[in-house]
């Protein structure tokens, strides 16, 4: 099972919380963070304990996270979802026509071995809402921004290019480039689920770099990147 595909809307939330977060943290630090052992997230989403959070764990985990206690909250206790998405509110910085698509204070590294690091400032992009609908086919809603670090995707990506990513596009079929959570860190590769079989091909554009497989479990897509930028 391809990491995400089978979650419930709640779980992938929380991925994408945890991976997403500035500044950085993982399940481990999260489970400490609201009083739990270190254990509680790891198991919550991996193993289905509990089967919901209870009230006190998603305020705690709410205001860790720094999103609303509704985007932790399991459909089926009374009120639907609010969001699936971290808290931003986008309607202040929005024009006629055009979307403005927030900038994630965190790196993707293409690279050997770099971890998530956090940048000095996020930023918020604007784009013609009929571009990212008809070009992208994408939801304003559903992107981020974020900076590539390191050199294993060139010539593809460069070091300090801003890529948009789809994240509700966490499925590697057809193969391409995504952002992901290999375990390790957050990372930019290019991804593909290998014929008959529940592993994954990770591997990187530029050559000097080796290409590795993981089980698909082992593996959280964060989104696809579908455009990115680059200064001359």
């Amino acid at each position: 099972m391809l990491a995400g595909m089978k979650l419930d809307p709640v779980r992938r939330t929380l991925i994408q919380l945890i991976a997403l977060r500035d500044p950085p943290t993982d399940l481990k630090k999260a489970s400490l963070a609201i009083g739990r052992n270190h254990a509680y997230l790891q198991q919550f989403i991996q193993r289905g304990t509990p089967r919901r959070l209870p009230e006190e764990v998603r305020h705690a985990l709410a205001a860790y996270l720094g999103v609303a206690e509704s985007a932790l909250r399991d459909p089926e206790e009374g009120e639907a979802e609010t969001s699936q998405m971290p808290a931003f509110d986008l309607s202040r910085f929005e024009l006629p026509g055009v979307a403005a698509i927030p900038e994630v204070n965190v790196r993707a590294a293409a690279g050997a071995g770099a971890l998530v690091e956090a940048e000095e400032d996020g930023a918020r992009w604007h784009f013609p809402l009929a571009w990212l609908r008809h070009e992208l086919k994408a939801r304003p809603a559903d992107l981020r921004i974020v900076t590539i670090d390191g050199d294993s995707m060139e010539p593809v990506l460069m070091s300090g290019d801003k890529v948009l990513i789809d994240l509700s596009r966490i499925v590697p079929s057809p193969p391409g480039i995504f952002v992901l959570h290999d375990g390790m860190g957050l990372l930019a590769k290019q991804l593909e689920r290998l014929p008959n079989t529940e592993r994954l091909s990770i591997r990187s554009a530029n050559p000097r770099y080796d290409s590795y497989e993981r089980p698909a479990e082992e593996v959280t897509i964060i989104g696809r990147v579908v455009w990115f930028a680059r200064r001359l």
